[in-house]
């Protein structure tokens, strides 16, 4: 019972608000910015293929947090998983790795909101102050990124739902953007577009492919955010599972019919010559479809929802992720307090919110260092959590598991083949995604702190660093606790019982 308890937190969020935080984590600027990248690097078609492999690498480690979150629907996601196999020093290395990729995702949309803005309105840039690693800071520019974060940062505060609900609004948006692209080129589009650059020439059709795919598992973090508010739940467990596994499906979908409507819409030519601009291809297609420049300019709103979504609920993970390490004693307790109306974990949101306040101040190019190193800690706790997935399925077989994975041992270990494949995409030199000189540091920075925590809260904490409380729902505490007039009951029948048995045992003797 001493590391047992109900969940202090409210079960607010249906399906359709779990369904939108994931997808809305996932489906952040990249649709809108790079795409054209995309396109360059693999073709049209290649690119479209990329993504669905991608999806498919994702699509196993997002079975093993189907099945985990399903089994353990626990505040921390990650945390939990990853104690029970591996117990607390894995599970604070895989935690306090997620964190930073959490931190680092909320801290760069706080800047790429402002530098969005500077597209639709150049003017908008007013007050030049200085320049960080060659990226000009202005003063609006920080006025908004700054105000924008104390916005997200409170209504976070108010209460999971509120997040939710805006959560929602904004992923509706992004939604009704894409599919407006999508159905206009199926009218406005031509087929002979697509001859052009159906795969890169340049390197044939199977480098094409796997260029693309190579990237792609990066724009699908987000679905673990799901793990994070698994307390706040209410819906079925099973169906829990389910809907963390569509949510990868309808990304996959999403950036692939966008990479598809791009080159439906525009032959090669004019998608170098969007890059040569302003680098904005998606916007420059949704342009030539309804042949207006203000419906480039809804879409990249649209992007901007993005951005708002990826913020919001990563800000929301990354706050429950601390709140679970400091509920286990791995970080201050202070960041395990909950706010006494709106049951947030404030001190947690508060310290994030501050972060997101602050990294405007950087520049966008180091925010650009932050967030690699962010995906790099991501990457790595997904890597411990497919590895935990399968322990767990060796230690604790009994384990009741409302969403069960068929085939577990082939699906443990491609999860860990692909999650593993992405953390060393970031290591090996010359794929695309190593981390340069300035990353490194930042990861380092990031682990030194986590040093700090570790060794400052085991000498606080002392036997109770890395306890891990198991959450019980109120039927069962209920059981555990009987009512005290039947507990004084059953007390008093046995202590008469005791005494009758004495008397019996000494009328025997005499």
């Amino acid at each position: 019972m001493a590391n047992q308890k109900t969940s202090d937190f409210d079960k607010v969020l249906g399906a359709w608000d779990i369904l939108v935080i994931a997808f809305g984590a996932m489906i952040g600027w990249g649709w809108v910015v790079s795409t054209g990248d995309w396109i360059n690097a693999g073709g049209v078609l290649g690119a479209a293929l990329g993504f669905v492999i991608g999806g498919i690498m994702i699509f196993f480690v997002g079975l093993t947090y189907a099945e985990l979150t399903a089994a353990m629907p626990q505040c921390g996601g990650e945390h939990v998983f990853s104690h029970k196999a591996m117990g607390p020093i894995g599970s604070f290395i895989c935690t306090w790795a997620i964190v930073l990729g959490y931190v680092s995702v909320a801290c760069f949309e706080a800047c790429a909101l402002p530098t969005i803005i500077t597209y639709i309105y150049p003017p908008f840039l007013q007050g030049y102050l200085y320049t960080v690693a060659g990226f000009d800071v202005y003063a609006s520019w920080l006025i908004v990124a700054v105000v924008v974060a104390l916005l997200i940062m409170w209504i976070n505060i108010r209460g999971v739902k509120a997040a939710a609900n805006l959560q929602t609004i904004l992923t509706v948006i992004i939604g009704v953007c894409g599919i407006l692209l999508i159905v206009a080129s199926v009218f406005t589009g031509d087929s002979s577009n697509l001859q052009e650059h159906l795969f890169n020439n340049d390197i044939g059709v199977v480098q094409s492919v796997f260029q693309v795919a190579l990237v792609t598992p990066f724009f699908f973090i987000g679905f673990d955010v799901i793990p994070q508010a698994a307390e706040e739940i209410n819906v079925d467990l099973k169906k829990i599972g389910k809907i963390l596994i569509l949510s990868i499906v309808l990304a996959v979908c999403f950036y692939g019919l966008v990479v598809l409507a791009v080159g439906y819409e525009l032959n090669h030519s004019e998608i170098l010559k969007a890059m040569v601009g302003n680098g904005l291809v998606t916007a420059d297609a949704m342009a030539k479809a309804f042949h207006s420049t203000i419906m480039a300019k809804v879409l990249i709103v649209g992007g901007m929802c993005g951005i708002v979504t990826s913020w919001n609920s990563f800000l929301m993970g990354g706050s429950r992720a601390m709140y679970s390490m400091a509920e286990s004693y791995m970080i201050p307790k202070t960041f395990a307090k909950l706010h006494p109306k709106y049951k947030t974990p404030v001190n947690s949101l508060y310290l994030i919110g501050l972060l997101t306040v602050l990294a405007p101040f950087a520049g966008r190019q180091m925010l650009v260092w932050i967030v690699n190193a962010g995906n790099f800690g991501c990457c790595l706790a997904y890597c411990m959590v497919s590895a935990s997935f399968l322990i767990l399925r060796k230690t604790q077989p009994d384990m009741p598991r409302p969403y069960k994975v068929k085939h577990y041992k082939f699906i443990g270990i491609m999860a860990c083949i692909m999650s593993g494949f992405m953390v060393a995409c970031y290591l090996i030199p010359g794929t695309g995604a190593t981390l340069g000189l300035q990353e490194w540091l930042m990861a380092g920075g990031w682990v030194a702190l986590g040093v700090v925590f570790f060794i400052q809260s085991k000498a606080k904490y002392g036997e109770k660093f890395g306890s891990l409380i198991e959450i019980i729902s109120d039927e069962d505490a209920a059981a555990l606790q009987e009512p005290a007039e039947e507990l004084n009951e059953k007390l008093d029948l046995a202590i008469e019982a005791a005494i009758a048995s004495v008397l019996n045992d000494k009328a025997v003797k005499l």
